[in-house]
């Protein structure tokens, strides 16, 4: 009695494992394969309970989320020579077909995840080493607003590639762009010779600017200079104008005073000082007022 109730135990027992190992489940965030032998016999995509032979075949289950993949640094030549080292990340999933998860099992085997990374960061460095090294590509073009084009065209490539993987490559992203350290010196010496050139080019731009502001205030100083002159001249002409007219009136007015006046003033410049000498014959004009015979009555004022 003893003995039989133990082996109806143990019966229960092995069913209950039986059914236990025959049941999986498939998570929203996995794709599962049912593998017996090796050989691939049910694939799973769509999340919930599954069943599967017990003891004979097994589950292998693998990240249907979208992964990362960060590449090696590595050295590319543009086609101006001018090498540049880059790294790049990339994101991947398995793809979502029965036929896309079963290729990738066939490809990497029991590698998993693991090998299919290696291989594809083979894809990455490869295409692109293959774009940035292309023709037309320069490092101006790698380091301007158009290395999104760039990108685009390494993931077109390595998602075709990647096709045989059953791996779908959703983006690809350069991380950074830097010289090597041997090119570093040279394109730091390149950048010191553009500022100097510019500076210098400022320099020159000042200097001409400033030359032109000083003949601009030279021209004026002139013009300045002439202007005031020529109203000197205007003023000391109209004045001389001014003066021989009273001149003139005063002649006018009474010729023997006139002529009285301008011989006293032609005395007064002549005979200056205590030692003035002149050597003139007796006769002469000039003593018209000196002895008294040319002057008139009308010519003194009265009372003098």
């Amino acid at each position: 009695m003893f003995k039989s109730g133990t082996l109806l135990l143990i019966a229960v027992v092995v069913v209950l494992a039986g059914l236990l190992s025959s049941i999986f489940i498939v998570d929203e965030r996995e794709k599962a394969l049912v593998l017996q032998f090796g050989q691939i016999k049910q694939v799973k995509t769509e999340p919930g309970l599954a069943f599967k032979i017990p003891f004979i075949q097994e589950v292998v289950r693998y990240d249907g989320r979208i992964l990362s993949l960060d590449t090696p640094a590595i050295e590319v030549t543009p086609s101006d020579d001018r090498r540049l080292v880059v790294d790049a990340f990339a994101r991947f999933r398995i793809g979502d077909t029965q036929e896309e998860i079963t290729q990738f099992r066939r490809a990497v085997g029991v590698g998993g995840v693991r090998a299919a990374e290696d291989r594809l960061a083979s894809i990455l460095v490869a295409e692109i080493r293959a774009v940035l090294g292309s023709e037309g590509v320069t490092s101006n073009t790698i380091l301007s607003a158009e290395r999104a084009a760039l990108m685009n065209r390494i993931r077109a490539n390595a998602d075709a590639d990647a096709a045989d993987l059953g791996l779908d490559v959703v983006d690809v992203r350069l991380k950074q762009t830097n010289l090597p350290e041997q090119n570093l010196e040279e394109t730091f010496n390149q950048m010191r010779s553009e500022r100097e050139r510019e500076a210098t080019d400022e320099r020159a731009r000042g200097a001409e600017a400033a030359q032109r502001v000083r003949a601009q205030a030279d021209r004026t100083v002139v013009e300045l200079v002439s202007d005031a002159n020529r109203e000197a001249e205007i003023a000391r002409g109209e004045a001389d104008a001014q003066r021989n007219r009273i001149f003139a009136e005063a002649y006018g007015a009474d010729e023997d005073f006139f002529r009285f006046y301008r011989s006293l003033a032609a005395y007064e410049r002549a005979l200056q000082g205590s030692n003035s000498t002149l050597v003139i014959t007796p006769d002469s004009e000039f003593f018209e007022f000196l002895d008294g015979a040319g002057i008139s009555p009308s010519a003194v004022p009265s009372g003098n």
